[in-house]
């Protein structure tokens, strides 16, 4: 009958080895296998966030406020632009009220009138903001009788573009002017603002 070698001492350190090696492994894996109601640890999976939280139209609230915002500039700049307007009307028709007849006057004057006419010395021109205006272009002429004697005065005013070239003619003028007084009759463009045009004084007659 055959015996089995029994193993040395060196043989028996590594069955004691290679027993506890077996032994580890087999608690590693009941420990990572085992549910959540075990007593192992169990691995967190990170949950991704909902992308539906992202996307989709404000709040009817925020949109409302919005909405609102937006109407109010509207009106706010569509009355700011209709009281400019009627500025304009107002200023325009105080003008015509008052210098009319005596525009047509001047322009009667002056179209037997050759080169700059006498009394360009006699008259200075200064414009008025537009915001006094209502938008308008306007200058306001100065006409001082610098003479002994009562005068009248017509005057013509061309507005020309950046190019040089009259695009407008306005008349005005004062009758019956006191010696040593001054007249400021008011000369207003119905062109549009742009281009941008200057005006120039281009004759005055005392008559």
């Amino acid at each position: 009958m055959s015996r089995r070698p029994t193993p040395g001492p060196g043989g028996a350190r590594r069955i004691a080895v290679l027993l506890t090696v077996i032994a580890c492994g087999s608690a590693l894996v009941s420990c990572s296998s085992g549910d959540d109601n075990g007593g192992g640890a169990a691995s967190a999976t990170p949950t991704p966030p909902n992308a539906s939280n992202f996307t989709g139209t404000p709040p009817s609230a925020m949109a409302s406020a919005a909405s609102s915002i937006i109407e109010s500039a509207s009106g706010r700049a569509s009355s700011a632009a209709a009281s400019a307007s009627a500025r304009a009307s107002e200023f325009a028709a105080s003008v015509d009220a008052a210098t009319e007849r005596a525009a047509a006057a001047a322009r009667n004057e002056l179209k037997g009138v050759q080169g700059a006419g006498n009394a360009t010395a006699d008259v200075s021109m200064t414009g008025l903001p537009t915001a006094e205006t209502g938008g308008l272009r306007a200058v306001v002429l100065t006409i001082t009788n610098t003479t002994d004697q009562k005068a009248s005065y017509a005057v013509q005013v061309d507005f020309k573009d950046p190019d040089g070239k009259v695009v407008e003619t306005r008349y005005a003028g004062k009758e019956d002017l006191e010696p040593g007084k001054r007249a400021q009759p008011v000369v207003v463009s119905r062109e549009p603002a742009e281009p941008r045009l200057t005006p120039v004084l281009a004759k005055a007659q005392r008559y």
